[in-house]
């Protein structure tokens, strides 16, 4: 092993000693390559976010940048640099999700290179950017102008623009409005190119010690027991390993929630704090979770895996691989809303759930009359 280490040794300490001629690079080459963006963008109401710059660190209204993205449909020409370092095309950039050590160096080049970088919040891009000696021409693109700007970059890229697109943290597209712009310059013909890296999901996975053969990420849970109730009956029966986002302030009730419909033995995970400091995975059943985080209080970002339907022994924890009767409740009341009487949703329910129909039908009697009459 002596080799190896020694050959490894050597390679980091020559990494640490061209780390400043590749920032230089980069910041030469990145003037050339923006020179025709900053004249174009200086006519513009704000003249656009320069990383690296001396910007005041402005916030991301929903105004912001909408004029300099007109004045880019009018007259942008790409610089002749930008074109001999990437190919046109949308770059769907990963970024890293806590710790600054996982950004690719394909990554840092296409940044470097594109003609455009798009991101959800340009305060947190701009940090990131600046970290590594990267000036590039920075717009934002959220939720709140998404509409608007999207004919125009889709205008870009057909003039043969190379434009990245970050999210906040980890793989944009996912959760996060590029997930539009994606589907739409794929529907143009355009090029749509992945540039892989971090991904909160798939950190969460591999770690969790769950089965990882198949799994279906399910979003965000929804703010409000109601419906995350509704959102996660449907998934009870599901064999894949669950995977959702939670935030801080809902983790407890979210976990109510999920023992209940799911089966408080259902084993799971939960991430907090991904790749940061304060990183932890603590695993569990659903009810010992339930326990934990409300004596303790969750601080952070979470992210909840729990064991699919089939790892765990039918689709509610209860013995004999049955459903629970708290995901049988959630089931039928769903049923009931939707139209069907209690004696039709006991035997749909039992057929989809494969619980006992004397049970469901058992159960389907103490629902009361305001749930049998919606």
């Amino acid at each position: 092993m002596a080799a190896p280490l020694a050959w490894r040794a050597q390679q980091l300490t020559s990494l640490r000693a061209f780390r400043p001629a590749v920032q230089q690079w980069g910041r030469r080459s990145c003037a050339a390559q923006h020179a025709t963006c900053r004249r174009s963008l200086a006519a513009s109401s704000d003249g656009g976010d320069m990383a690296g710059g001396d910007g005041d660190g402005g916030g991301d209204g929903g105004s912001e940048l909408e004029d300099d993205m007109s004045g880019l449909a009018a007259g942008y020409t790409l610089p002749p640099a930008a074109s001999e370092q990437l190919d046109p095309g949308l770059y769907l950039v990963s970024t890293p999700i806590g710790n600054l050590e996982d950004i690719t160096l394909r990554a840092l080049r296409v940044l470097r290179g594109a003609s455009l970088v798009l991101a959800e919040d340009t305060r947190h891009t701009r940090a990131l950017l600046s970290h590594f000696g990267i000036r590039a021409s920075l717009h934002s693109f959220h939720q709140h102008n998404e509409r608007h700007k999207q004919a125009l970059v889709l205008r870009q890229l057909q003039q043969g623009a190379a434009i990245a697109l970050v999210s906040d943290a980890g793989t944009p597209a996912i959760n996060d409005p590029g997930a539009d712009l994606v589907a739409a310059a794929a529907a143009a013909g355009l090029p749509v190119i992945p540039v892989p890296g971090p991904s909160a999901v798939l950190a969460a996975l591999v770690a969790s010690g769950l089965p990882t053969a198949q799994f279906l990420y399910c979003g965000f849970t929804a703010p409000k027991s109601g419906a995350r109730r509704k959102q996660l009956t449907p998934l009870a029966g599901q064999p894949a390993t669950l995977i959702f986002f939670v935030s801080p302030h809902s983790l407890v009730a979210a976990l109510a929630d999920a023992a209940a419909v799911l089966g408080g033995q259902r084993r799971c995970c939960l991430a907090r704090e991904l790749t940061k400091r304060h990183e932890e995975f603590w695993r569990g059943t659903l009810e010992e979770a339930l326990a934990e985080f409300s004596a303790r209080g969750p601080r952070g970002e979470f992210v909840l895996l729990v064991e699919g339907a089939a790892a765990g022994g039918g689709g509610g924890g209860a013995a004999g691989g049955e459903a629970g009767e708290g995901q049988i409740l959630e089931a039928l009341r769903q049923a009931v809303a939707a139209g069907e009487s209690p004696s039709s949703a006991a035997k749909s329910v039992a057929q989809q759930l494969g619980a006992s129909r004397k049970l469901c039908y058992s159960l389907s009697l103490t629902l009361d009359g305001a749930e049998a009459g919606e």
